[in-house]
């Protein structure tokens, strides 16, 4: 049944009504009482109504909060046909609406009062033939058993791939952290210090003399400021028998294209070091520390490496 109110037009209809409280009209149709099969699978489930969706306080006070969804049909008539056709309707919706090849082997209910009957049951049952309502349920159970099967499948192939990467990740880090704890030995071994224990800077930049740390830290600001390596890395000295090098690279900034220049030091296990991303310092006593300062955070690197490989 359903509510429909008469306004400006039909008023001849509403003479019977005339003088009472309500003048609100019921009527029914055939299509909505249930009594005809309707084209789309959509429409068949909007039969079933408000009465059944939540705030329904009859049913939940007065009925146990069950409701009867009662579908009409006639047993060997047309009315297979139709319950077939709005089955294969209802199988490429659900293939379009999940994009998925296998929503045809998907569960579509089973013969109970919580999920009613699939419409291949409604087909089986009208006919008459009790072979074909078992024959539903077979290949019911059937397509629930490749729907599990696919699940598994694809399941175990995403476990397989996540398994790789993190094998693939491991035995990176794992070789990263023998080649790291090569460097740091290698540093502590040709390590000097003067008669206080302080470490010693001993940087030696290709084309300075002095080891003055004002002038190196100017050669290297200068080096920062005018050098331009086209992406390579170009080797400006050593420290402790450790490559320096520096590399231009490419930057946005506010939606401007920059170059910058990044500072790096390199040593047997052909990694490269760096500190303070790689931007050099503008004070020189600063600058002339950067390259030791890139080689004493080698053993948080190797914590680093070691905590993600466990």
């Amino acid at each position: 049944m359903s509510r429909f109110q008469y306004t400006n037009r039909n008023l001849e209809l509403l003479e019977p009504y005339e003088w009472k409280r309500s003048r609100t009209v019921l009527r029914g149709e055939s299509s909505c009482k249930g009594t005809d099969l309707p084209d789309r699978p959509s429409d068949l489930e909007q039969r079933e109504g408000r009465a059944i969706r939540r705030g329904n306080e009859t049913a939940k006070l007065h009925a146990g909060n069950k409701l009867d969804v009662i579908i009409y049909a006639v047993e060997k008539s047309l009315d297979s046909y139709k319950f077939n056709l709005l089955h294969n309707k209802q199988l490429f919706i659900s293939q379009l609406k999940t994009n998925n090849m296998g929503s045809r082997t998907i569960d579509e209910g089973s013969i109970d009062e919580k999920s009613g009957m699939n419409f291949s049951e409604y087909v089986a049952i009208l006919s008459g033939n009790t072979d074909l309502l078992e024959k539903a349920k077979l290949e019911k159970k059937i397509t629930a058993l490749e729907s599990e099967r696919q699940a598994f499948v694809k399941n175990k192939a995403a476990s397989l791939i996540k398994l790789k990467d993190i094998t693939q990740r491991v035995g990176a880090n794992t070789e990263t952290v023998s080649r790291m704890k090569g460097d740091w030995e290698t540093f502590m071994s040709r390590l000097v210090k003067d008669k206080e224990g302080n470490v010693l800077n001993p940087v030696q930049l290709t084309g300075v003399q002095s080891s003055d740390v004002k002038v190196i830290g100017a050669k290297l600001n200068e080096i920062a400021d005018n050098t331009a390596t086209n992406g390579e890395h170009y080797k400006i000295g050593t420290l402790y028998g450790f490559t320096l090098s520096v590399k231009t690279e490419n930057s946005q900034k506010e939606g401007l294209f920059m170059k910058e220049n990044r500072f790096f030091i390199e040593g047997e296990g052909s990694i490269k070091y760096t500190h303070n991303n790689g931007h050099m310092a503008s004070d020189p006593k600063l600058a002339s520390l950067y390259f030791l300062s890139a080689l004493e955070k080698i053993p948080k690197l190797i914590e680093k490496y070691q905590a993600d490989t466990e």
